[in-house]
């Protein structure tokens, strides 16, 4: 094979692997509150289960979406976190374990985490937001395609939630929101 055609689809193949290979930069829930200190950014929690098919399709459809992957890394830092998992997570001080774990149900049902209490989450998946400071504003629970993720995105980080003192003005808000992000 010719040498400038085998260059060229090398080219070629690494631009598209790159295009392809676009990734949220995950982080811990440690390593975001520690990168917050030099550059404050508020905090997205994707918290998942093993078992959970609504939580792989959000994985796999939403934030593999180029348009979500770019906001988010752009404008938060990104945690996921497993709901049942069995890390131990540090928090304003507090570690968070959990005890219950049981290793021969690790891609089933577990225990729930004293974390994902602690958050307030019921549901899987849930994604919960932080300020910069790494304070609880609020878990959004359910499977969210890039267009209704983009409405909570951008309204945590525009700080338009603090404004908002009742369920009518987040509908007038929801109401005439405009996503730009492409499904």
């Amino acid at each position: 094979m010719n040498t400038k055609i085998l260059l060229n689809l090398l080219v070629v193949f690494a631009l598209v692997q790159g295009a392809v290979a676009q990734e949220i930069n995950w982080l811990t829930i440690e390593e975001a509150i520690a990168l917050q200190k030099n550059e404050p950014r508020k905090i997205i929690m994707d918290v998942y289960t093993n078992w959970c098919g609504p939580c792989k399709l959000l994985d796999k459809n939403t934030f593999h979406n180029p348009d979500v992957v770019d906001y988010i890394n752009k404008n938060y830092y990104a945690v996921k976190f497993n709901g049942e998992g069995n890390s131990n997570v540090t928090y304003k001080e507090n570690t968070f374990a959990n005890p219950n774990y049981d290793p021969a149900k690790a891609n089933r049902r577990n225990s729930a985490h004293e974390f994902t209490r602690y958050l307030r989450v019921s549901a899987y998946p849930t994604m919960v937001f932080f300020d910069e400071e790494a304070n609880f504003i609020a878990p959004i629970s359910g499977y969210l395609k890039p267009q209704q993720i983009e409405l909570y995105l951008k309204l945590f980080k525009s700080d338009k939630y603090k404004e908002m003192t009742s369920q009518e003005q987040f509908n007038e808000y929801y109401k005439s929101f405009k996503a730009t992000f492409k499904e």
